[in-house]
């Protein structure tokens, strides 16, 4: 698959994310998904630190999308300078394309298409694992959440 054809799955999936207009905003997972999945050396700091936060909220802490975005709004007025985390070669073996596919049934199961986010942010966190002390420590000092480690 191109990266024109992965970024369009993810544009339609963000089209009926942000379509589906529900109180939980599963929409901010798809965002922080993707943001930790396609970040760089040269990508703003800012931008992987805050998708990884929202996965780890999201996964460890059990807070929806509406929750994550909640956060990032607070965390975007406390702190400006955010560490350079160095993305894993490794970005998850689940990719837009499973949440995607499940669209084809969202008409008769919206269920599958949140589990399949689910599990690319699991996929995406996991492969994420050298940096996640360092988030867990951010929430902690900028959140103040206590370290969680959901099973």
């Amino acid at each position: 698959m191109t990266g024109e054809e992965e970024r369009a799955q993810y544009d339609e999936l963000c089209a009926y994310t942000l379509s589906r207009r529900d109180p939980e905003f599963v929409h901010q997972l798809v965002v922080d998904a993707w943001a930790a999945q396609h970040a760089t050396a040269e990508s703003k700091p800012i931008s992987p630190v805050f998708a990884l936060i929202g996965l780890y909220l999201h996964l460890e802490h059990g807070y929806t999308g509406r929750q994550v975005q909640l956060a990032h709004m607070k965390l975007a007025k406390n702190r400006k300078l955010w560490p350079r985390l160095t993305p894993p070669i490794e970005r998850g073996r689940i990719t837009v394309n499973e949440p995607f596919r499940a669209l084809g049934d969202a008409v008769r199961d919206e269920a599958a298409v949140e589990q399949a986010i689910g599990r690319w942010c699991v996929s995406v966190w996991e492969s994420w694992k050298i940096s996640q002390d360092t988030i867990r420590e951010l929430v902690k000092q900028e959140l103040n959440i206590e370290v969680s480690r959901r099973a």
